[in-house]
């Protein structure tokens, strides 16, 4: 079937569900999968951030691109995050998600190792020269402490076609005017952290990597669609009351968060995989405060 543009519209950076053992919730993923299409979100994107890959073997990683591939590829992309401790390891998983049947991929900095441009840019050079599927270049210095600056995003899309977007995490809005000003339509942008979604929308972003989209999926595409067809005046009102949770999004314990509003709302369970733990005392009842508060005035639509 048809399938619409990679990189436009709500893709959620999904969570990764664990049983009560800690084992992978294969059932539960793909089921969420698909209760987030059916919100209208447009693809899915595993092994992020927010789907805690740094903490999941790499036969796990497969596992997952598997499940979700035969969940919902005859509906919508599945783009895994290609993150790694190694470039040989980022190669392997590239050229797994292309055998899975994913659409695309999310090409990340290495995990832990963090150096200058010539090192960052021949990892991400042969990950994306390993596969021949549409590559998003993923930029979040504060998470991986690599900032590719929009000259160096104009370099890697210069010698490789397939690069065709940038997911954008540097909280930095002038960033998508310089990369506009350098790119002008070369690249998709996309906007990579949750609270600057109606900002990047009116700077020509396309398409948002979202996290909250987890537990709100509705009010996430919703929101998404105002900023598009009317800027900041028309999805303020929508704004002003996701904000507080799209906040959670942008702090260390944002997977627990994430998880915790997901659970919350029925959407899935806090259970998280260590070095992680549960929020707990006054830091969970702060977060409860805000979540509840949410819910109590979730608007109809």
């Amino acid at each position: 079937m048809s399938k619409p543009n990679l990189w436009q519209g709500v893709i959620p950076a999904i969570t990764t569900p664990f049983t009560a053992d800690g084992q992978v919730d294969h059932d539960f993923l793909a089921s969420h999968a698909r209760t987030l299409l059916d919100a209208g979100c447009t693809g899915i994107v595993p092994l992020g951030s927010l789907g805690e890959a740094a903490t999941l073997g790499f036969e796990e990683k497969v596992a997952i691109m598997r499940t979700l591939v035969a969940a919902v590829a005859d509906r919508a992309p599945v783009i895994p995050g290609i993150a790694a401790l190694s470039t040989d390891e980022g190669v392997r998983l590239a050229r797994e998600a292309r055998a899975a049947g994913c659409a695309a991929l999310m090409v990340l900095p290495p995990y832990v190792y963090s150096s200058d441009w010539r090192e960052m840019s021949a990892h991400v050079t042969a990950i994306i020269e390993a596969t021949d599927l549409p590559c998003m270049l993923y930029n979040n210095p504060v998470a991986y402490r690599t900032d590719f600056s929009p000259e160096q995003i104009a370099a890697i899309a210069a010698e490789h076609p397939n690069v065709q977007a940038v997911k954008e995490s540097s909280g930095e809005i002038r960033r998508f005017a310089a990369l506009k000003a350098l790119l002008g339509d070369r690249l998709h942008l996309l906007v990579g952290m949750d609270d600057a979604l109606v900002e990047g929308v009116c700077m020509g972003a396309s398409g948002w990597i979202a996290g909250l989209v987890n537990a709100f999926p509705k009010e996430s595409v919703r929101l998404f669609e105002l900023a598009r067809a009317g800027g900041s005046p028309a999805a303020a009102s929508l704004y002003a009351w996701f904000l507080p949770l799209l906040r959670l999004d942008t702090v260390p314990k944002f997977v627990q968060l994430i998880k915790l509003v997901q659970q919350v709302v029925g959407l899935g369970s806090e259970r998280v995989r260590a070095p992680r733990l549960l929020i707990e005392g006054a830091e969970r009842e702060q977060a409860m405060r805000t979540i509840r508060l949410a819910v109590a005035c979730r608007p109809e639509f």
